[in-house]
């Protein structure tokens, strides 16, 4: 789904802890432009893991299950250039909603702060567009057994 394929939904069911529960894994590789330095590169990585502690609007703590992040290290040539990557895990698509913020979401009580500011700071060190940064989400089915909406990050 797309922005322009967004039910229609007020900002605020979209952002339920409870919006569609189950797994979602949102990855985002970023190519830096060539003349970010070394500093550059670490400090981008050091602001988005401190995303993993961002708090839920709502007062209940991180919203974010877990984050993961490294450099770039497949030996087999096919990075395309994306040097850092990111995997976050949210218990449902309403948290991801809320971590998403703008385009997706304009009312500001129901945005990601933290996050909206690291994509203010992280812009202008992104190699130049299309390439600069990928995301790509995908949903595993909610059980019982795994997901529990508003868990803690790990």
């Amino acid at each position: 789904m797309t922005i322009d394929d967004r039910p229609a939904l007020t900002d605020a069911q979209l952002t339920a802890r409870d919006h569609v529960p189950g797994l979602v894994h949102h990855v985002v590789l970023f190519r830096l432009r060539d003349d970010a330095s070394p500093a550059d590169r670490d400090e981008v990585e050091r602001r988005f893991r401190a995303l993993a502690d961002s708090p839920h609007p709502d007062g209940s703590g991180p919203y974010i299950r877990s984050l993961h992040a490294g450099r770039q290290s497949s030996p087999e040539g096919v990075g395309r250039g994306f040097e850092l990557g990111f995997v976050l895990t949210f218990s449902s698509e309403g948290d991801r909603n809320l971590y998403l913020g703008e385009p997706l979401i304009a009312d500001p009580a129901r945005i990601d702060h933290q996050h909206a500011a690291f994509k203010d700071f992280v812009g202008p060190l992104l190699a130049p567009d299309p390439h600069g940064v990928l995301v790509f989400d995908f949903t595993e089915p909610s059980t019982s057994a795994d997901v529990q909406a508003g868990a803690p990050a790990a």
